[in-house]
């Protein structure tokens, strides 16, 4: 076989295992945002639905932290094995979850997020530093966006077509997914190391110790601060409108169609997805990696953009959420999937993704985390999509400058280090 096409038939089938594995991921995670639990009571005169949505993302956010050290530090050896005891430690608490007395089944919330966070981290270690990582990257990035509206619409299949309580529908949900994952993750185990000429085009990934990250982070301090800032915007309103999608939904007068949370998600991961994939095609690393920068600055101003004309009454909601979502996305997908991995072969650094990763991600929940508490506890009589349209505003305005800001900085920063 000739050995272009098989280097193109060896990347779209990495690329599919990645986007499944991934995707079985968020039937773990996502399917009880679809119950309103409107029956349910308050905790401590904070809406149960909120209380819920906190206690994963508080332990999501715990699990993140842990993950700089841990997936910075991750080795080759047994991530296979690692990935099914995280998937089972998050599936035990689904079913303890139904069987105590709300608010206090709150906790099976905290503990499914604990084990979920660095579940990321450990599929893209498979795909990192190869020539078509771009690719295979956007693939599984794009997973993010179809997996959650997916998973929620089987579980709201679940709640209709069986009338499966509202507390139950998690554990239901995770176990359809079981027997895929631990195929799906025998599959990645079997993937092939990266090339030799792919080690030298994109670097060599290797382990961080705590010293080798503290030098990274004093080197590039500015362009790492202001990425934090940046994904810590995208995160928590990528949130929102993933956490709350059945409050926006319906408010904006959908709320009784299962399929909206799958319908309006799939033209937005084609887009992305083929966005973020024809970066294969910019060998030069350096100009991807400005590119990647300009992608997410495109994604603000189209939030900020359709946000606007929403507000005036110019496009419906359902046009609104789905630009709304294209231009979170369009700013989310490339940090989980090219910016560090370009970063990365551009400056010639000997580290890895995980690093960078993580340290954004876990601020980026934390900031999720800080404004859902504060939405829910405080005494603010907002919808959902008044203050996610304000907020959204707020939002573009301050992603744009930091964009700017952070384009310049690293522009800066190729004239004194030297890269690829």
């Amino acid at each position: 076989m000739d050995k272009k096409y098989h280097s193109i038939l060896l990347s779209i089938y990495i690329a599919a295992i990645c986007f499944l594995t991934y995707a079985c991921v968020y039937a773990f995670r996502k399917p009880f945002t679809i119950g309103l639990y409107q029956n349910e009571p308050s905790f401590f005169g904070v809406d149960y639905k909120n209380i819920l949505v906190i206690a994963q993302v508080l332990g999501y956010t715990v699990s993140k932290f842990c993950g700089i050290k841990y997936i910075s530090e991750l080795k080759q050896i047994g991530r296979g094995w690692a990935i099914l005891i995280l998937i089972m430690a998050s599936w035990l608490p689904l079913l303890c979850f139904p069987f105590v007395d709300s608010p206090w089944n709150i906790i099976f919330l905290f503990l499914n997020g604990l084990p979920l966070g660095v579940l990321w981290g450990l599929i893209f270690s498979f795909v990192e530093g190869r020539k078509s990582t771009d690719f295979i990257g956007a693939t599984m990035a794009v997973s993010f966006i179809v997996s959650s509206g997916f998973v929620k619409s089987i579980g709201m299949w679940l709640f209709v077509h069986y009338n499966i309580a509202e507390n139950w529908i998690p554990f239901y949900t995770g176990a359809i997914f079981i027997i895929p994952i631990i195929l799906l993750v025998y599959l990645l185990e079997k993937i092939p190391p990266p090339s030799s000429e792919e080690k030298l085009r994109k670097s060599i990934r290797v382990p961080l110790n705590n010293k080798e990250r503290k030098f990274f982070f004093d080197q590039f301090s500015f362009g790492l601060v202001s990425f934090i800032f940046i994904y810590m915007l995208l995160s928590l309103f990528r949130d929102i409108r993933d956490n709350f999608a059945a409050e926006l939904w319906n408010e904006l007068g959908y709320g009784s169609n299962a399929s909206i949370f799958t319908t309006t998600e799939v033209p937005i991961a084609i887009i992305v997805l083929i966005l973020i994939a024809s970066m294969i095609y910019i060998k030069n690393n350096k100009l991807a990696f400005y590119f990647a920068q300009g992608i997410i600055l495109i994604g603000f101003i189209i939030c900020g953009v359709s946000t606007f004309l929403f507000m005036q009454h110019v496009v419906t909601g359902y046009v609104w959420i789905v630009l709304v979502g294209l231009g979170l996305y369009m700013g989310y997908i490339p940090f989980n999937s090219i910016l560090f991995d370009r970063m990365i072969a551009s400056f010639k650094l000997k580290a890895n993704v995980g690093y960078f990763m993580y340290l954004v991600d876990a601020f980026g929940y934390l900031a999720s985390a800080s404004v859902i508490i504060l939405k829910g506890t405080m005494d603010v009589k907002l919808s959902w999509t008044v203050f996610f349209s304000n907020g959204l505003i707020c939002l573009s305005i301050l992603g744009v400058i930091f964009s700017l800001l952070t384009m310049v900085y690293f522009s800066r920063k190729f004239k004194t280090i030297h890269y690829a």
